[in-house]
């Protein structure tokens, strides 16, 4: 979908400010056709790719800090020789015509895997329907990187059960939260403005501890599809394990053409901490610039939200500054054109019954079964 050059950067805006609503949506909707799950422990393994794949990435943290279920995330056609009858696999494409979701959909099938599907629509929501898949549906329309807090909140409502207590309080707590911080990060005098002028045109590394390396990931993709600029993302305390020996080797002149984006929480561990304050000694003892980027409040989920609104309104910043409409993705289009949706018989689904009873599909609030 294009917008007129005038319209993206207003709608790229209005996108990013509806995340805390989005959120909520798809939180409910998730948690209305989430299953039954044991009491001993749940594998779940959520297959997406771009702006799909990141919505269960960024619920990974969560999942793995705070509840008894296992989330592991692929980003490709084949799912690991593991998954089999005890695992769900959480099928999450935008579209619903990502080529590589649909084979991991059929091997699923194959494997006797359970299967939850997260689309809008496509080939992917035709398969389910007629095999009697539960689908969570989102809005259509959107940029796929801008529906993230549907998928999100999809992905954290599906797995609600297998936390302490469920979600719900947080999820309303956080939404609320994440507004106001929208309203302070979407400023033109504000914090995620100040960022992109302390970038500039420089190489952006944005680095975090290893539960929040999903959200490094999720800024480094909004500055290639926002702004148009190349970005580099790592996480402490692997780093430590060899970029910090590029580091140690850069030359000065080499140095200045890079900035690091420290992305720091207040529940890290003082070694994770000590780590940072290291890292940017030695940054700095060359030349590069640093920036520190803290994720607001101490729970670990408005954290996750608050670092995913200020990252979008940095990309934004960095979009006007280097004068780009942040809304096509023409590199992506072209692909898409250039190479099609290859077909193999891994895409090919195997039909596994249908009918209304087989059927379970959710739409924010509305449910049918």
């Amino acid at each position: 979908m294009r917008t007129p050059v005038s319209e993206g950067p207003a709608r790229m805006r209005a996108l990013a400010a509806a995340l805390p609503s989005a959120l909520e949506s798809g939180y409910r909707s998730g948690r209305e056709l989430a299953r039954p799950h044991r009491a001993d422990g749940m594998q779940f393994v959520a297959v997406g790719m771009g702006g799909s794949g990141i919505a269960a990435d960024l619920a990974r943290g969560l999942v793995d800090a705070e509840s008894r279920a296992t989330l592991s995330v692929v980003r490709a056609p084949d799912l690991p020789k593991a998954v089999g009858p005890r695992t769900e696999v959480l099928l999450v494409s935008y579209s619903g015509n990502t080529w590589e979701t649909l084979a991991a959909y059929g091997a699923a099938g194959r494997v006797g895997a359970k299967r939850t599907v997260v689309t809008s629509g496509g080939t992917l929501l035709e398969r389910a329907e007629e095999d009697g898949v539960p689908v969570l549906t989102v809005p259509p329309g959107l940029p796929p990187r801008s529906a993230v807090g549907h998928l999100l909140g999809g992905v954290l409502g599906l797995l609600d059960s297998a936390f302490p207590e469920s979600l719900e309080g947080r999820v309303a707590r956080t939404a609320e939260a994440t507004r106001s911080r929208i309203r302070e990060y979407s400023r033109s005098h504000g914090p995620a403005a100040a960022l992109a002028e302390r970038v500039g045109g420089r190489l952006p590394f944005i680095y975090a501890e290893s539960s929040f390396v999903p959200l490094a990931r999720r800024w480094k993709t909004q500055v290639e599809e926002n702004a148009k600029r190349l970005a580099v993302f790592d996480e402490v305390p692997e780093l430590f394990h060899n970029a910090l020996v590029g580091w140690d080797a850069i030359s000065r002149t080499e140095a200045g053409r890079s900035v690091a984006i420290l992305l720091e929480w207040s529940g890290e561990s003082p070694p994770v901490r000590n780590s940072f304050r290291y890292l940017e000694r030695l940054l700095a003892s060359k030349g590069v610039g640093t920036a520190r980027a803290l994720l607001a409040s101490d729970d670990r989920f408005e954290a996750l939200l608050a670092g995913i609104a200020l990252g979008d309104q940095l990309s934004l910043f960095m979009a006007d500054k280097s004068g780009v409409d942040p809304y096509p993705v023409d590199a992506i289009v072209r692909l898409k054109a250039s190479i099609g949706n290859p077909r193999s018989s891994d895409a090919s689904p195997p039909r596994t019954g249908s009918g209304p009873a087989a059927r379970k599909r959710t739409t924010a609030g509305r449910r049918r079964s």
